[in-house]
């Protein structure tokens, strides 16, 4: 019951307030913080993503984290600027201990390693000094504000790059065979599936390629009963099913395993390439 009122409530304030509400949908309203955002701003973000849930108008709830990660993720960053150190490194660096492993078994000359969805860059760094032998870094976010931080905080070290703007364009226009793809503790899952299905198909065309995801899925999404994606949690982004997508886009999983996180999600690690005769496979749970 609760629910149904702050649901009414807030389709009678988009009603009522359309300039309040289109503003506040294009600054960014995924994430929020209690102490920053007013009743009436709580109220519109709850009628606004329903209605796109309800409608199955993924197109919709998709721009909305745009606009967040875009406007203020730069924000988020600052304000998470610890997980590197308490999340990524204890929770995610063992899947780059087992790449270092297949590369030192295979023939395959690696150059440039992406991280799509770079943050404050720590990540990237990390890599640079853990992989030697590849020389190019590249980080894209669509923070412009936390692109440009992180080219002043990194500006010593000159294998990195920082780019602003959409992954997808990006690889497009400039990515080539012979590259790394990395995705850390949640970027895909802003993707919708039919756009990160196009996505991954793009990178496969490219020749061949090697991608590291580390995604969030939903703990209510059966991936056996409902192999399609799925809003999930407080932010409504998309518990996807990455093993199906990787196969149906030509690529080969070498590692797939899962962690707990949290009451609404766990972390999916994947490791997958296009290359491989046969995917030699290793499981941690």
């Amino acid at each position: 019951m609760k629910d149904k009122i702050i649901l009414l409530i807030g389709d009678l304030l988009v009603f009522l307030m359309p300039k309040k509400t289109r503003e506040f949908a294009n600054k960014g309203m995924t994430i929020t913080n209690r102490n920053d955002i007013s009743l009436i701003e709580l109220f519109i973000r709850k009628s606004l993503l329903k209605k796109a849930e309800e409608k199955s108008d993924y197109n919709t709830l998709s721009e909305f984290h745009k606009a967040y990660w875009k406007n203020k993720g730069d924000d988020f960053f600052s304000a998470t600027d610890d997980s590197f150190e308490n999340n990524f490194l204890p929770e995610c660096s063992f899947i780059f201990e087992l790449l270092k492993d297949k590369l030192s078994l295979e023939h395959e000359n690696f150059n440039t390693v992406v991280e799509i969805g770079t943050g404050n860059g720590k990540v990237l760094n990390y890599l640079s000094e853990q992989f030697p032998q590849i020389d190019r870094f590249v980080g894209i976010d669509l923070s412009q504000k936390q692109i440009s931080r992180n080219k002043e905080t990194y500006q010593k070290n000159t294998q990195l790059e920082f780019v602003a703007g959409d992954a997808f364009d990006w690889v497009n226009t400039y990515a080539n065979k012979n590259m790394i793809f990395v995705t850390s503790r949640g970027v895909l899952e802003y993707f919708t599936e039919s756009r990160l299905q196009d996505f991954l198909q793009q990178i496969n065309r490219l020749g061949n390629t090697i991608f590291i995801a580390i995604e969030p899925n939903g703990v209510d999404h059966d991936l056996k009963v409902n192999t399609s994606s799925e809003p999930y949690g407080y932010e409504r982004s998309f518990s996807h099913n990455y093993e199906v997508l990787f196969k149906n886009t030509g690529f080969s999983l070498w590692h797939t395993s899962t962690k707990d996180s949290t009451l609404d999600h766990y972390f999916s690690y994947m490791g997958a390439d296009n290359y491989s005769k046969k995917a030699v496979m290793v499981t941690i749970s």
